[in-house]
C-alpha cells in the first residue's frame, strides 16, 4: 500500500493558547499517518526495531497554510513519493471540510526516514518492508 487516509480529531492539549494546533503537532500527524500506512501494509514499526531495523527521521519540509483548531476533525493523507536505497520519502496532506462541505488544505509536507541499524550506520530499506508496501497496493 502506497497510500493511506486517516481521520483525526484535534484534541485540547493539542492548541496553543490562541487556540491552534501548535506547529509541532503536525509532525505527530505525520508520525500517525506513517504509523497506519505500514500497519495497512501488513507491517509493525515494533517487529521491525525488534530485528535491529531502525528508522529516523532526516528531514522535514512543511508547508503550513491555515491553522487547524480544537474539535476540528482533520484527514491526515499519507504517500509514499519515493523509495532509495535508504530512504524512503513520504508526502502528506492535511485536510478539514470548510463550513461549505470543501477539502480545505492545513498543511502539506515532505518527510524523508533514513533506515539505520542501532549503531546508527545507514542500511539498506529491507526487502521484507518494500514488499509489504507492493503487497498492499495491490488488494
Amino acid at each position: 500500500m502506497k497510500q493511506h487516509t486517516i481521520e483525526l480529531r484535534v484534541r485540547y492539549d493539542e492548541c496553543d493558547p490562541m487556540g491552534f494546533v501548535h506547529h509541532s503537532n503536525y509532525l505527530r500527524y505525520f508520525e500517525i499517518g506513517r504509523t497506519e500506512l505500514l500497519r495497512a501494509s501488513g507491517g509493525c514499526y515494533a517487529e521491525m526495531e525488534e530485528a535491529g531495523v531502525l528508522v529516523v527521521v532526516v528531514r522535514v519540509d512543511c508547508r503550513y497554510r491555515r491553522p487547524a483548531k480544537y474539535d476540528d476533525l482533520i484527514t491526515v493523507h499519507t504517500t509514499i513519493a519515493r523509495v532509495t536505497a535508504a530512504k524512503i520519502i513520504h508526502e502528506y496532506s492535511i485536510t478539514r471540510v470548510n463550513p461549505s462541505g470543501e477539502p480545505e488544505p492545513i498543511v502539506d509536507a515532505t518527510v524523508t526516514l533514513a533506515v539505520i541499524d542501532r549503531e546508527g550506520k545507514l542500511q539498506r530499506v529491507p526487502q521484507t518492508l518494500l514488499e509489504q508496501y507492493e503487497k498492499g497496493s495491490e488488494e
